[in-house]
């Protein structure tokens, strides 16, 4: 186990190092955008008739946060080393295949509730948000910062470009995370559009997280959580397939 710890270490640091542009810039995006669509929508629209628009609003930008960078740091990291060749010094060293996922995706949730962190310092001066159950608030943010920081195992581990890893990022995760229910209740969407929303496993994350806030939700946080966490065992255990059978790294 020597060597978990070290690599988790060394990728840690890794996105510490230029923390303005891995913790600071998030932070300030998510304030603009609840700067701009607080500005937009408050007093126009009330989400669970006793939560303000922009109140709402900071949960979905944390968690959004959250899972993005989760992602970029695992992705960005092996793609960066794929391509420098530096992938080899960590391959060569005594490190199970598990040790090696592991040490990824836990340097991933770092960076996920580091760069939360940040987003709830910035946006809850300016509203009143509440944290009703803090231990829901703690699992979802674990469980989806883990997912995301193995759905970036997997893209860098496939990728071969950066640029493909920004296909991967443009094309599936910002999608999926804007339309999970970040600036709006699946409620006020048309049913099709509802029934069509519970597939997204994004929507469970955000869903879930927010019930933490303020104890009211779209679905059951129970069920939330279980799909959240199917979620993560089947996307470990893919990425511990492609890591163990050496897959675009070893071979």
């Amino acid at each position: 186990m020597s060597g978990f710890p070290t690599l988790l270490y060394k990728e840690v640091l890794r996105f510490w190092k230029v923390g303005t542009q891995t913790i600071g810039a998030p932070a300030l995006t998510a304030a603009l955008f609840l700067f701009i669509f607080g500005h937009v929508m408050e007093g126009r629209v009330r989400m669970y008739d006793t939560v303000p628009y922009t109140a709402f609003l900071v949960p979905g930008l944390v968690m959004m946060s959250m899972l993005q960078n989760a992602f970029a740091n695992t992705s960005s990291s092996l793609i960066q080393s794929k391509i420098t060749g530096n992938i080899i010094f960590v391959l060569l060293s005594p490190l199970a295949y598990w040790e090696f996922f592991a040490a990824y995706v836990f340097a991933a949730v770092v960076r996920g509730l580091v760069v939360g962190a940040a987003v709830l310092v910035v946006t809850l001066p300016f509203v009143s948000a509440e944290f009703r159950h803090p231990l829901w608030v703690a699992a979802f943010a674990f469980c989806g910062s883990a997912v995301l920081g193995a759905l970036g195992m997997v893209a860098g581990i496939w990728a071969e470009k950066i640029d493909q890893v920004a296909s991967f990022q443009n094309f599936l995760i910002m999608p999926l995370t804007f339309l999970s229910g970040v600036f709006f209740s699946i409620h006020s969407l048309p049913g099709f559009w509802q029934r069509l929303s519970h597939f997204n496993p994004f929507f469970y994350m955000i869903d879930g997280f927010r019930y933490g806030f303020f104890g009211v939700s779209d679905v059951d946080p129970l069920r939330s959580l279980a799909v959240v966490a199917g979620f993560l065992v089947l996307v470990s255990g893919f990425t511990l397939a492609l890591l163990r059978s050496g897959y675009k790294l070893r071979h």
